[in-house]
């Protein structure tokens, strides 16, 4: 019974592990699902962050619909609707499964994607 154990939670912290590498991951990893920037944007804000939010590849743990995002790993975003001060602090610093990107992401980047989430989120 002690072996079932041991291997249920390597398992586990195998999956969690997998995921978290996942998010943000680099283009190399083919079998992450990234989302393409909307074709259409009415802001430099808003074309910058929609930029930033796909090629961090936010798409491939969020559902965001104005990126056509349909990820499932991390929180759907339209339904979350974060303001743009949570996001910034999250995509920064990380936590709840999510990597930190505030050493991968200059503050202007993570300013944009803020904006762009908080503003297209549930829209």
């Amino acid at each position: 019974m002690r072996a079932r154990s041991w291997m249920l939670v390597a398992a586990a912290t195998m999956t969690f592990l997998v995921t978290a590498a996942g998010c943000g991951g680099d283009d190399d990893d083919s079998s992450a699902t990234t989302a393409t920037a909307p074709a259409a944007t009415t802001t430099d804000t808003g074309t910058a962050g929609a930029e930033v939010f796909a090629s961090a590849g936010c798409g491939s743990c969020h559902t965001l619909d104005a990126a056509g995002a349909t990820g499932s790993t991390g929180p759907n975003l339209d339904e979350l609707q974060p303001d743009k001060e949570t996001v910034v602090s999250q995509v920064t610093n990380g936590g709840g499964g999510m990597p930190a990107f505030g050493d991968r992401l200059s503050e202007q980047e993570i300013e944009d994607v803020a904006t762009y989430v908080s503003e297209s989120a549930g829209s």
